[in-house]
């Protein structure tokens, strides 16, 4: 159902649903109550069997910018492109069904894209509200996360991880038009359409601020689903990052893995599809004996005979090997890049 609203709006937010009754009110209250009133909230109820779709129904009865669209073929890929495809305004905003968006995110959001011109979508940092305890490898990420800000930390590290919480951020409507939406496959959609972006030269940066609370929950889908496991994390992370090598890696197709773990060297080894060859390791040990050349990490070369691929996904030690690398006048993104 689809309400026509006479001014148009500068900002459409897409807000896919599922079965989200106890958080959806929670949602859409934050959106109505944000500071920046120009907007439109397209709401897309992706077959829910629960009373999510009741809720949605009553908030475009009593407020015009609320507007709700069905979508049968099931998963949030489908449903927020067709969010996306309906939304009028010039500018895109994400939202999730169980999350709550600060009063001046859409106004911050706003204004930054308004004066830089240069920049196709902007992000802001994220509080994150556990569901147990037992979440420290969220907030762990959270943390990361929330580190990384400019531009050019979100350009270097996306490789680490997802750099970009998907509801915090907001872009430009031509950006969407000009290098796609979510794409379905074995992969998570979010991860692949910034990687996507990135790649295509899309600059983004966050907005040094807490502006959307993330709600953890059991039933997220990166808890539940195989798209979001490691292992399609690394295997469309790879994709992206061979593509990065052979303009960026002056060495190419050959680089040295920091890593040399059976579970490093199986992820490294993905590279090996894309043509990217592994002519050396790094380890921290000394005396590891593999079928290629190991380094122990204080005897390796010079920044001008290697390029370093980082596989270790501790944060602590992610940030020991910057430093050390930093000190032997390795610089991040010309001679080195961390990728787990």
């Amino acid at each position: 159902m689809l309400q026509i609203i006479n001014e148009k709006p500068k900002i459409s937010v897409i807000l896919p649903f599922y079965n989200a009754a106890t958080t959806l009110e929670r949602a859409i209250s934050s959106i109505a109550n944000q500071s920046f009133t120009n907007f439109e909230c397209i709401l897309i109820d992706n077959n829910s069997k629960d009373k999510s779709s009741d809720i949605a129904y009553s908030w475009t009865k009593k407020d015009k910018r609320f507007i709700l669209l069905t979508e049968k073929q099931q998963g949030v890929v489908f449903a927020s492109n067709t969010g996306s495809k309906a939304a009028r305004g010039n500018y895109i905003a994400r939202m999730d069904a169980d999350d709550w968006a600060y009063p001046d995110k859409l106004k911050l959001q706003a204004e930054f894209l308004d004066n830089h011109s240069d920049y196709g979508a902007v992000a802001c940092l994220v509080k994150h509200i556990p569901h147990n305890e037992n979440t420290e490898g969220f907030s762990r990420f959270v943390q990361w996360s929330n580190s990384i800000q400019s531009f050019e930390e979100i350009s270097i590290r996306r490789f680490i991880e997802l750099p970009i919480v998907n509801p915090s951020a907001m872009w430009r409507k031509e950006t969407a038009r000009e290098f796609g939406m979510y794409l379905s496959g074995d992969f998570p959609e979010d991860y692949e359409l910034w990687l996507r972006w990135l790649n295509n030269g899309l600059k983004i940066q966050k907005i040094p601020e807490v502006l959307l609370k993330w709600y953890d929950s059991y039933t997220r889908l990166t808890r539940t689903h195989d798209i979001y496991s490691d292992k399609a994390f690394y295997k469309i992370k790879t994709k992206y990052l061979a593509d990065w090598l052979k303009t960026h890696n002056p060495f190419h197709p050959n680089v040295a893995i920091w890593g040399a773990s059976r579970i490093s060297r199986r992820r490294a080894k993905l590279l090996e599809q894309y043509g990217i060859n592994i002519s050396c390791y790094i380890d921290t040990k000394e005396g590891r004996q593999l079928d290629h050349k190991v380094f122990y990490y204080k005897d390796i070369p010079s920044s001008n005979e290697i390029f370093v691929l980082s596989y270790i996904k501790q944060m602590n030690n992610r940030a020991q090997i910057r430093d050390f690398l930093n000190t032997k006048g390795y610089i991040e993104g010309k001679h080195y890049l961390q990728v787990s």
